[in-house]
């Protein structure tokens, strides 16, 4: 059982958590990282974080979850990784634990950077297993509209947080504790 202090309070976590993170990867001072180094959560590393392939993507997270007992396993999941999920899901079919789903970025969308393959169109399907996507209001990779719409195609909770840019370090998220209270909803 994992114990973790964060804003005066502590929380126990009963899962094995993997941090997915998107495009670029989640570099020094992100949330992810931060996470990662202070609580021990296992980060799975994909083979190329400029240009991925989803399905290179996919597979690769499909290795790391049947290395864990299914009924346990919480994936946190960063911008393009959202998308990797959901094709992950349609992929395998697994049922896990749950999955925490932050900044979801538009694939279609124009303002997407150029350079992943097979992750256009978006992935839509239903997620075979509880889910909490987290969204900004000012989220240059993802209008509200649609960062609703996605959530509510994968069966998702939604949350917004209000004017949080992509919810990664330039938009000051080098240290999100609040994250915590949507990653224990989904230990329970």
């Amino acid at each position: 059982m994992l114990i973790i202090a964060a804003k005066n309070f502590q929380m126990q976590f009963s899962s094995t958590i993997l941090i997915l993170p998107g495009l670029g990867n989640s570099g020094e001072g992100h949330w992810q990282t931060n996470w990662q180094q202070q609580f021990g959560f296992e980060r799975v590393e994909q083979s190329d974080w400029e240009t991925p392939v989803c399905d290179v993507w996919a597979d690769t997270i499909d290795a790391a979850v049947m290395q864990h007992d299914l009924s346990n396993v919480i994936l946190v999941a960063h911008s393009l990784a959202n998308t990797t999920v959901a094709a992950w899901a349609k992929k395998y079919n697994r049922k896990i634990k749950g999955a925490l789903l932050v900044a979801p970025s538009d694939t279609e969308a124009e303002t997407y950077p150029p350079g992943t393959t097979g992750f256009n169109p978006m992935f839509l399907n239903k997620l075979p297993f509880p889910s909490i996507t987290v969204m900004s209001g000012d989220d240059f990779y993802v209008r509200p509209e649609r960062a609703k719409y996605f959530a509510d195609c994968w069966g998702s909770r939604l949350v917004s947080i209000g004017n949080a840019g992509h919810i990664n370090v330039a938009a000051g998220y080098g240290k999100w504790d609040e994250g915590f209270v949507f990653l224990k909803e989904l230990d329970q």
